[in-house]
């Protein structure tokens, strides 16, 4: 059986492509000694058989997380016959870091440029074939929502599994990320222009030095202050309505034993009316409004912002989303 690996960064359609190639054949699992989760799936071309691997969503290969570390100890492992890169075409420049670190770990890489129908949508063209000759690699492009392009994916993992390619040497970080921007200037090109450089000063101003920070608070803090304060009103009719099926209830037990009483009202029911009147309101309205934030782009731009302070924690700016859920949890 050929295997395959499946890197990207997130929220770049990693997960639709590997749902939509490999359907129900697939389980999920941790990886050895990691609390990471993984997903293998299976599907069949040309009569040969090929199992994917989905690692981690990750932004680099640094190995600063979990997430970053089982992707590259995989990837450099060689137990992969290939690996798939899946990139965003709406933001081609911040996914080729990852490209240029992968193929720092194995010349065995296909590039697929995903969403291509949300960047048609933006007005935005990738020049495939140029993309190809810069980076030395096949590349595809596909439209995974659409189950578009997926054959000519196929197509190319088959020959990729064939083929044979050495690593390039290692670059310095300024170094990719200069390289990244350079094949993304040369292969991209933009027919709205004015709503590009929209989106570069909105990006600039989110993940600036100066105004990064105070607004990454000013957000955060406001989701917060609407999950407190939104979740006073249901938290305080939810607990009126448990303390009513609580006195019902107690007209059931009457001239029950005391200890049963205690059992099932004070130990069952009311912990379980506290727990669901307390903790259910905040959580229906933080987790879609941090769900929001993150399909509008702007988590991976407060990660950023906050990895070079995290960085001396010896952790990465991720973990700074963690803290503002337990945060809004705890609160």
């Amino acid at each position: 059986m050929n295997r395959v690996a499946l890197a990207g960064n997130p929220n770049v359609g990693k997960s639709t492509l590997f749902n939509a190639l490999t359907g129900l054949r697939q389980h999920t699992g941790n990886w050895a000694g990691k609390t990471v989760a993984t997903a293998r799936g299976t599907y069949t071309y040309e009569g040969q058989e090929y199992q994917l691997i989905d690692l981690p969503g990750t932004y680099s290969l640094a190995a600063h997380s979990q997430e970053e570390a089982v992707a590259r100890d995989f990837i450099q492992s060689g137990q992969a016959d290939g690996v798939v890169v899946v990139c965003d075409a709406t933001c081609l420049e911040r996914n080729l870091i990852l490209v240029l670190q992968v193929l720092e770990l194995t010349g065995k890489v296909l590039v697929c440029v995903n969403l291509m129908d949300e960047a048609e949508r933006l007005g935005v063209q990738v020049d495939l074939p140029a993309l190809s000759q810069r980076l030395g690699v096949p590349v595809v492009g596909t439209a995974g929502g659409r189950q578009d392009g997926l054959e000519e994916l196929k197509k190319a993992v088959a020959a990729l599994v064939r083929s044979e390619a050495p690593a390039v040497p290692e670059r310095a970080p300024g170094e990719r990320v200069t390289l990244a921007e350079r094949y993304a200037d040369q292969v991209v090109r933009s027919r709205s222009a004015q709503r590009l450089r929209r989106q570069r000063r909105i990006d600039h101003l989110l993940t600036s030095k100066a105004t990064g920070i105070p607004l990454m608070l000013l957000l955060f803090g406001l989701v917060v202050w609407l999950t407190v304060a939104g979740a006073n009103v249901p938290s305080a009719l939810l607990t009126e309505l448990f303390a009513r099926v609580g006195t019902v209830l107690e007209g059931w037990l009457v001239g029950s034993p005391d200890w049963l009483r205690g059992l099932l009202l004070d130990g069952v029911y009311r912990v379980t009316a506290w727990v669901v009147a307390v903790m259910l309101p905040p959580m229906a309205i933080f987790f879609p409004l941090f769900t929001l934030l993150e399909d509008l782009g702007y988590l991976p731009r407060a990660a950023f912002v906050m990895d070079h302070a995290f960085q001396r924690a010896k952790t990465c700016g991720k973990q700074c989303l963690t803290m503002c859920i337990d945060y809004t949890i705890l609160h």
